[in-house]
């Protein structure tokens, strides 16, 4: 059977899947909900994420969706910015937002799924739908399906940080119709993705690329497995179980596989594996390495932003021949690196990396035109990453510039360190951050989840790079604060040291 999501022990066919989307947009029509408005969906991965996004889009309205680990001033924000006139949530997850959520918003409530409960340990009861609560399958049971002409897709609002202040909703009018269809020619090149090929999601799909990547597999793909939470070896049994061709990971990820035991990471069999794709933050060089020889030249990477969608790609070739490289600028985009006054930088230099991909439409900031202009410089803009380009054009990053450290006068970026301290025996994970220095104005500080000594890793580091690239506080930590994904919330490990200080971060 072609067309298959699979979430546990639960199935779900593409054509079921539109057939809900098409109830799901009845309903969110007989609540007012059209052209430009918003469906917010708090939902960890789940069949629903698929068909209310879908539903939405049929209407010509935004999918937004919410982090569900946010908090009542986070979500309650994001659903009064956005203007929600339905949520979307798992029952679980509505004591997050209860109270927070505006007049005229309904609240259509999934019963938390059994696989889903089992992989963040969430008991029973909590699973179940609170008082009231409107059910999101008799919702969609009790509407006819959706049969007037699909309106052009927004796709999905989603909200990004950026490098400063309150999260800012990315929106885009849709694709107009004669760069349709290279927008599907260029999806399909960044995920690799087309009829044939088998999926896990394993990234939560609140996040930009994952959330594009789910929703192409849903409508590519004939296999499409949704993974509840990460897990290394849990990924590699269902690569063998089901025969998986096509994966899209973060570097976190891979240095989960590669902490596996030898024994275990024999055990499974990952030779269907034909692209794996990754993205999102830098991947040190010594990892993506060991990926490549023990899963074979089916790596590929790509770099760009929610703003900008995917400026660069490379395949393992062209990686092995430039290592550390995140690729060229595809078709249709440009990367130039701008230093502070504005001019471009020469090769080799580094400096804010702007982007700019003619094939993508335009977007603005909801309600934020000033933060708009202010990443915009010459038609290019900036996501706030720090890099530079070699004499071939491939584009190597360096860290994002919120957190590039300025010590003495002299630019250091954490990013550089970390990938060193990912090498050290003993180092499971680590962050290195800018804290306050009364004679510097910043030194570095490095959190580091491992039991080892902090005179050992000084002696490490010291001999792979200068001195004054060297933490001068080494904290030790059994875990670090983390996002779904796996990515580590700095900002909670920095911000101590700022506060402290008097000063704000």
């Amino acid at each position: 059977m072609t067309g298959l999501i699979l979430s546990g022990a639960r199935r779900l066919t593409r054509a079921q899947m539109q057939a809900s989307a098409a109830r799901a947009a009845r309903g969110f029509a007989s609540l007012g909900i059209g052209e430009t408005d918003a469906v917010a969906i708090m939902l960890r991965n789940d069949f629903p994420f698929l068909e209310a996004s879908l539903a939405a889009n049929l209407l010509g309205a935004y999918a937004v969706p919410i982090n569900w680990h946010f908090r009542q001033d986070e979500a309650g924000y994001i659903l009064e910015d956005c203007g929600a006139k339905a949520l979307v949530i798992h029952a679980d997850l509505w004591p997050q937002v209860a109270g927070t959520v505006p007049t005229g918003c309904t609240v259509l409530a999934v019963e938390t799924p059994e696989e889903i409960c089992a992989a963040y340990g969430i008991a029973p009861d909590a699973a179940r739908l609170p008082p009231g609560a409107v059910e999101w399958n008799a919702w969609l049971a009790s509407h006819a399906p959706w049969d007037k002409p699909p309106l052009p897709s927004r796709g999905s609002m989603l909200y990004t940080s950026g490098t400063t202040g309150r999260p800012k909703g990315v929106r885009r009018q849709p694709t107009p119709p004669e760069q349709a269809a290279a927008a599907l020619v260029r999806m399909r090149q960044i995920f690799g993705l087309s009829p044939g090929t088998r999926v896990a999601v394993t990234g939560p799909m609140y996040h930009s690329a994952p959330n594009a990547h789910g929703r192409a597999a849903a409508n590519e793909s004939d296999l499409v497995v949704l993974q509840p939470r990460f897990d290394a070896e849990e990924l590699l049994r269902l690569i063998e179980q089901h025969r998986l061709t096509h994966l899209h990971l973060v570097p976190t990820m891979f240095v989960r596989l590669l902490r596996l035991p030898e024994a275990v990471r024999r055990r499974y069999d990952v030779s269907s594996l034909q692209f794996v794709v990754h993205a999102a933050a830098p991947c040190p060089v010594d990892v993506k390495r060991k990926m490549i020889e023990w899963w074979g030249p089916v790596i590929t990477e790509y770099y760009g932003s929610t703003e900008s969608s995917a400026v660069t790609f490379c395949d393992s070739k062209d990686w092995l021949a430039h290592p550390g490289t995140v690729g060229k600028a595809v078709a249709e985009a440009e990367i130039v690196i701008l230093g502070d006054d504005g001019l471009v930088l020469p090769t080799g230099e580094v400096g804010e990396i702007y982007m700019r991909h003619s094939g993508v439409p335009d977007f603005t900031y909801h309600g934020q035109d000033a933060q708009r202009a202010a990443i915009e410089r010459q038609g290019f803009i900036t996501n706030g990453d720090v890099g530079c380009l070699d004499a071939e054009g491939y584009l190597y990053l360096r860290d994002r510039k919120k957190d590039m450290v300025i010590s003495g006068g002299v630019n250091i970026y954490p990013a550089e360190i970390e990938a060193v301290l990912l090498a050290m025996p003993g180092v499971q994970d680590c962050a290195v951050f800018g804290i306050p220095d009364a004679e510097f104005g910043e030194a570095l500080a490095a959190v580091i989840q491992g039991d080892l000594k902090a005179d050992a890793v000084r002696a490490f580091l010291r001999e792979r790079v200068a001195g004054y690239k060297v933490p001068k506080v080494i904290e030790f930590r059994s875990e670090l604060p983390r996002e779904d994904s796996g990515k580590i919330y700095k900002r909670k490990l920095r911000e101590p040291y700022w506060v402290d200080a008097g000063r704000a971060i």
